[in-house]
């Protein structure tokens, strides 16, 4: 598969594990995930800082996914919910091409995207059934 667009620069070696040379070497891999540049990391995060509400970080979840293989899982933890960043929890699942910083920038910009718009996680919570009756 010939890649025209730039293609996300490697990690320091020793620094990452995130398995972009054997991805790049193996035919007929899903490079997608290479694709997100470092310019383009930033605007995702940007984006994902400021949710208008549960419909849009839904499809952001799906962009995602379908431009980037990335498949982000978000569910209010089992038991009382009490704060954004200890309630909710938010996985990005493995993927190989994927830095693990981004790994771990992902779910901080989601946090940060609900505790800037409390709506998008009551909606959240609401979805799942945690505030029924309330």
């Amino acid at each position: 598969m010939t890649i025209s667009a730039s293609l996300r620069s490697p990690c320091p070696p020793g620094l990452c594990i995130c398995g972009r040379d054997p991805l790049l070497d193996t035919p007929g891999a899903d490079v997608r995930i290479l694709l997100l540049t470092r310019e383009e990391e930033k605007r995702l995060l940007e984006r994902l800082e400021n949710l208008k509400d549960l419909a849009d970080l839904e499809r952001l979840q799906g962009r995602m996914f379908d431009q980037l293989g990335i498949r982000v899982l978000i569910a209010p933890k089992f038991g009382e919910v009490r704060t954004v960043r200890g309630g909710i929890e938010i996985e990005v699942e493995e993927l190989p091409g994927l830095c693990r910083k981004t790994r771990k920038t992902i779910p901080a910009a989601i946090r940060r995207g609900l505790e800037n718009n409390p709506q998008v996680a009551f909606d959240l919570l609401n979805a799942h059934d945690l505030l029924r009756g309330t």
